[in-house]
């Protein structure tokens, strides 16, 4: 990509691209890599840098910030190659010949090239999911332009109207209000191969997002785990598990007091609960409600008493039909 032959080539005085044939190249710098994409992610890759290339254009302060893009754009490969110097030096010399070419043009030249570029994306209106979570970016596609924070380097702050006499003297002053919250431009970024380029157009949107996304996530952890340590527990559970119990015919239960938000029920204890609630340190956050109905004699004679009576019921129809075998044989006896 930052060959001498591929540099020179692209440094020759040429028509735009088209969208075709920038495609193209987009689609042979990808795939010298061993990365493969299918049609379906390289249609996805393209929109996503047309998007981004249009947004930083948009929003770019003047026409010669164009170029500190640029240089952005640049420094965070030089960044990714630092082990190979001979990489670094490819990137370098291909950074003098923009810098060489470029910087030279005037402020009219420069918002050409803009221009140019602007209708060459004006048509792209697709929806990116990182500028429409940031809300830099509406439902329809287009971008939203802050009318507010500094202004270009070089101008004032807008909401003031001067008058001047033919001798170059302040004669009379007017300010208005400008629609925005502005303030004054900062200091120009760098334009040589290292420095400071002071704007955050051109640097990687996901790196910032991304640790964002992160803090935020471990808010709503830290969060959840709060809540779920502040709820106490339900004493309508250790009312209805008692019920069960007791419907049950024997109940032995551990203090929830010592508990602290769990409840286990034992329904069918192994050899190893037989002696009954054993409260250990593995699980120390767990009340434990054993209930034991086969053990107790207790609830064994109340059950057999219970089920007695319904034996008894079931029996008491008997009653009335051996009554009248009694008349009918009474009455064959007359």
């Amino acid at each position: 990509m930052f060959s001498k032959a591929f540099m020179e080539e692209l440094m020759k005085p040429q028509d735009l691209y088209s969208h075709r044939a920038l495609r193209c190249v987009l689609t042979r710098l990808a795939h010298t890599s061993i990365m493969r994409l299918n049609p379906a992610s390289m249609d996805r890759l393209y929109d996503l840098m047309t998007m981004a290339l249009k947004h930083q254009i948009l929003l770019c302060p003047r026409p010669r910030d164009f170029l500190l893009i640029s240089f952005n754009h640049i420094d965070a490969i030089r960044e990714m190659v630092t082990d190979s110097p001979s990489l670094v030096n490819q990137i370098n010399d291909a950074q003098r010949q923009i810098i060489e070419m470029y910087t030279p043009l005037s402020d009219g030249e420069l918002q050409l090239m803009r221009q140019t570029l602007l209708a060459l994306f004006q048509d792209f209106h697709i929806r990116v999911s990182i500028f429409l979570k940031e809300k830099i970016q509406n439902p329809d596609g287009r971008f939203v332009l802050s009318t507010s924070g500094p202004v270009p380097h070089g101008s004032e702050v807008p909401g003031l109207i001067r008058w001047f006499n033919s001798r170059g003297r302040e004669v009379r002053r007017r300010e208005f209000p400008s629609g925005g919250c502005y303030t004054s431009a900062v200091r120009e970024g760098s334009f040589d191969i290292s420095g400071d380029r002071v704007t955050r157009l051109g640097k990687n949107k996901y790196s910032a997002t991304s640790a964002e996304d992160t803090r935020t996530s471990d808010t709503s952890k830290n969060t959840s785990k709060a809540k779920q340590e502040s709820v106490g527990p339900n004493p309508l559970a250790k009312e209805e598990l008692n019920l069960l119990a007791k419907l049950m015919g024997g109940m032995e239960v551990w203090s929830l007091a010592q508990a602290d938000t769990g409840i286990r029920v034992n329904l069918f204890p192994t050899d190893e609960d037989d002696g009954g609630i054993s409260v250990g340190t593995d699980e120390p956050s767990f009340g434990v409600i054993n209930i034991q109905a086969t053990k107790d004699h207790q609830a064994n004679t109340e059950l057999t008493r219970i089920a007695a009576e319904f034996t008894e019921q079931q029996d008491q129809p008997e009653g009335p039909s051996n009554k009248g075998d009694d008349l009918l044989a009474m009455m064959d006896d007359l």
